[in-house]
């Protein structure tokens, strides 16, 4: 089972109104959607959606029981193109996005998600879309190799890793989680405490593979145009890239562009479209003992403000 992360937190900062409209852009196993069904009234409306194949199946039974809550397949990048799906017509009151990997994704060997478990080296999320995560490491060359392991996994000894990858994957032999754990613990010379030497290495793969980063921003361009005034935004990162895009958009989107000295615009442009509530949220010390997978949890909010229309005098 996936224990949903900040649970009680992000429920509450999220629905403020009870027949509102609400997005959870990442349904994962739903327990923050039934959490954020629990707190709505009759009036009120619940989309979900996920690449997962396996959370979409999940969510169908939810869908045919409560009329106030939909399910749809697809990327959280593509969140206006779901919600015409939906033939939705209102802006959101609120929108959810738990990121990361869930627990049945990473239990569950035939996803190859983990080191701990072995199976076929995929790492997709949609496994029925793109290339899998053995897929790429065939022709991935060791330079483009490097760069993934360094800039999304952080992993300082990332070219040793790559050489051995490209010195192995000619002997056909890198296509099971097993395979590639063991090979990164064979290249890699120490372990950070407490840490498989892998942790880094499959991170990575996974962030490149499902393009998570690119499809964060990709969402997060639209969340300000999809959301309702004083509807709120709730995203829970596990990662230090996924909360530096989410941290960097709520800064950018509060303060509004930057013109140059002298040119006439209108108030409207030089607000900000969101602010910040309150301070970063961690999980608390007895969420940590329940879940230590947790433990990286970072939970960010903001708020739609509400346009301005006056103009600046000339």
């Amino acid at each position: 089972m996936h224990k949903p992360v900040l649970l009680e937190e992000s429920v509450a900062a999220l629905v403020l109104d009870p027949s509102g409209l609400y997005i959870d852009g990442t349904f994962g196993r739903g327990g923050h959607s039934r959490a954020i069904l629990a707190r709505l009234g009759p009036a009120g409306r619940l989309i979900a959606l996920d690449r997962d194949p396996d959370a979409v199946a999940a969510a169908r039974p939810l869908a045919a029981l409560d009329p106030r809550f939909s399910i749809f397949q697809g990327c959280f990048g593509a969140l206006g193109e779901v919600l015409a799906q939906a033939d939705t017509h209102v802006q959101a009151n609120g929108i959810l996005l738990d990121l990361g990997v869930s627990s049945p994704q990473l239990d569950t060997a035939r996803r190859g998600f983990s080191f701990s478990v072995g199976g076929p080296l995929d790492m997709r999320m949609d496994p029925q879309s793109g290339e899998s995560a053995a897929e790429w490491l065939t022709h991935a060359d060791q330079g483009e190799i490097v760069a993934v392991l360094r800039d999304l996994g952080e992993e300082r000894f990332a070219k040793r890793i790559a050489r051995a990858i490209v010195e192995t994957r000619s002997r056909g032999e890198l296509v099971t989680t097993s395979q590639l754990a063991d090979l990164v613990a064979r290249a890699v010379p120490t372990r950070e405490p407490g840490k498989h030497p892998a942790t880094r290495t499959f991170q990575a793969l996974r962030i490149h593979v499902n393009d998570e980063l690119n499809e964060i921003q990709r969402c997060l361009g639209q969340v300000t145009g999809l959301l309702a005034t004083a509807g709120r935004l709730v995203v829970i990162s596990f990662h230090s890239l996924e909360d530096r895009i989410v941290k960097r958009f709520i800064r950018q989107e509060s303060q509004g562009p930057v013109f140059p000295k002298g040119v006439p615009v209108r108030v409207t442009a030089t607000h900000g479209r969101l602010r910040a509530i309150g301070k970063p949220v961690r999980p608390s010390s007895e969420e940590l003992a329940a879940n230590p997978r947790a433990r990286s949890a970072i939970m960010r909010i903001a708020e739609r403000l509400a346009p301005n229309a006056v103009e600046v005098p000339s």
